[in-house]
Formats: structure tokens, sequence, C-alpha cells
């Protein structure tokens, strides 16, 4: 049996006090919307980032930031516009109506150019039909 405690780089990743050299590509996992708040008609969509830090910093200066910064589009139902969030918490969403929808999540840097993206699909339920 191994008992070896994951250390905290393990598990935050590298320092963002020391530049990094090569950086690895920014990658975005995205898990489905928790189930128990989907039944009371909120999404909740929990997101973790590698290789880029999610910060409210933007413009061109930003750009040459190491370790990387950057933040996240959110399109709802194929909408023509996004918000952006920054804060790196999960995102939360309320007011859908019961059905099927989705949500696209961009992973972009302080300039707004896309870099990777992940699409999550659900059905909201109607709490008419399940009392």
């Amino acid at each position: 049996m191994n008992s070896h405690t994951p250390s905290a780089r393990d598990i935050i990743g590298p320092s963002p006090l020391i530049a990094i050299e090569n950086e690895a590509p920014p990658k975005l996992i995205v898990d489905p919307p928790l189930p128990e708040a989907l039944v009371q008609g909120r999404v909740f969509i929990q997101y973790r980032t590698e290789n880029l830090r999610v910060l409210p910093v933007f413009g061109k200066g930003a750009l040459e930031v190491s370790p990387r910064i950057g933040h996240i589009h959110i399109t709802v139902d194929d909408a023509p516009w996004h918000f952006v969030d920054s804060s790196g918490e999960t995102i939360i969403l309320v007011g859908l109506e019961p059905g099927v929808h989705k949500v696209l999540i961009e992973l972009a840097d302080p300039m707004h150019k896309v870099i990777t993206s992940e699409t999550v699909k659900f059905t909201l339920p109607d709490p008419k039909k399940s009392s």
C-alpha cells in the first residue's frame, strides 16, 4: 500500500511565482451539471483548467505572463452572445426553462482568443411533473 501524500505541487501545479519555460498546452476539464441542483431548476457546472490560471486580467500585456493566464466564455443554447467569467468558480445558471439545454464553455486568453472548449448538454426537469 502506497502511503505517499501528494505534494502541493502535485495538486495545484507549479508555483505562480516562477516563470515556466515551454509551458504545456492549456486544458479545460468540465464536469456534467450537479444533479442535485438540476432537480431544483438550477445548473451548477464545475470545471478546472490545467496549464492556465483563470484570473481577471485582460489585454495584450497579459499574453506574456507565465504561468499562463486566461478566463472563460460561456454561451447558453447557441445564444448570439456570451458572458465572461474570470472567477475560476462553479458556473451557476438560473432561470432556464425546463427541457434540453447546452452550454458552451470556452477557455480564452487575455485577448479573448479561444484556446479550447467543451460543450455540456443536459435536461432540466420540469418541477411541475416531478411533484
